[in-house]
């Protein structure tokens, strides 16, 4: 009996789902359209189910389709890692490469860079996948994680892509009206804006005064009546006046230089939210991972005054 999935399907599906039609999947494959078609439809006969949904104009995946294809390009994904892993293909970066990072910096950062890296490495098929707090770091369901913030975990590889501070601001129309706080503890009678991201306390923001061992860390329960998770509305909202904001300098740094935010107790340090590339150790030899964190290395220590504006 003819076994349900067979490794050459694996790559024609995988081709066809990134054509998006069986006339652009003959060309790109060298073959005819109804062999195309043929092979599909031997695939789904052997399956017993469909993977796609054909319209005259258009074709779409059927939720099988769908996950098919993700688990086909997850093993196309893995045979190019091994194959890096020993030596076939270390020149050139190729294969599938799952990369997750939060839903601002994602959306304003990583995305393009992703589209800059494989415009030089085209053979590299890259997934994203935005998410308010990273992943496990004993999942498997990415390649590399941009996250802010070394990760307490020895088992993974932490590279650091760019330095990072949080910063307290808030607009000068706020201030004018509700006064400069001078002290750590003034933050307590004014409006903050909360963030709820990842598994740092909320409402508790701490900050450090001196340096070395005459150094002290003060932890501040804030209170604010606007809280959210995303923080590029929690921007958007210390912009209109309504408060205090402890925010990634990375995204409000354009703000500061127009003057439409002003920094805050500028004499206290906040935790600092370095960038990270975190991956695990049997993919620290995979080609496409070490070129796409040496790349994204690259393009964040560039001088930010001539890099694309952050959105948090």
């Amino acid at each position: 009996m003819t076994p349900g999935i067979q490794p050459a399907d694996l790559g024609f599906f995988s081709a066809l789902a990134g054509a998006g039609s069986l006339s652009a999947a003959a060309r790109e494959l060298g073959i005819t359209t109804p062999a195309v078609s043929k092979h599909l439809a031997l695939m789904e006969s052997r399956l017993g189910v469909a993977l796609v949904n054909r319209t005259t104009r258009r074709m779409s995946l059927t939720p099988e389709g769908e996950l098919y294809l993700e688990h086909a390009r997850r093993i196309l994904g893995e045979i190019d890692g091994m194959a890096e892993i020993l030596g076939v293909a270390k020149a050139t970066p190729k294969g599938l490469l799952r990369v997750n990072a939060t839903l601002g910096f994602g959306r304003s950062h990583v995305a393009p860079i992703i589209s800059k890296f494989v415009r030089k490495h085209p053979e590299v098929q890259v997934q994203l996948q935005l998410s308010v707090n990273p992943p496990a770091l004993t999942e498997d369901s990415f390649d590399i994680c941009i996250r802010f913030g070394a990760p307490p975990d020895s088992r993974v590889i932490a590279r650091q892509l760019a330095p990072n501070r949080r910063l307290l601001c808030a607009a000068p129309a706020y201030l004018a009206k509700h006064g400069i706080p001078k002290v750590p503890n003034d933050l307590t009678k004014h409006n903050c804006i909360g963030i709820r991201q990842g598994e740092e306390a909320y409402g508790v923001w701490r900050l450090a005064s001196g340096r070395g061992r005459s150094a002290t860390t003060e932890s501040v329960r804030t209170r604010g009546n606007l809280t959210t998770n995303d923080g590029e509305i929690a921007v958007s909202w210390a912009l209109d006046g309504h408060g205090i904001l402890m925010r990634a300098e990375w995204d409000i740094e354009r703000y500061l230089r127009t003057g439409r935010l002003v920094q805050v107790l500028p004499h206290c340090y906040t935790p600092d939210a370095d960038i990270y590339a975190v991956y695990p150790q049997r993919h620290q030899l995979a080609a496409r991972v070490r070129a796409f964190v040496d790349f994204a290395a690259l393009v964040l220590q560039q001088p930010r005054a001539s890099a694309s504006p952050a959105a948090a």
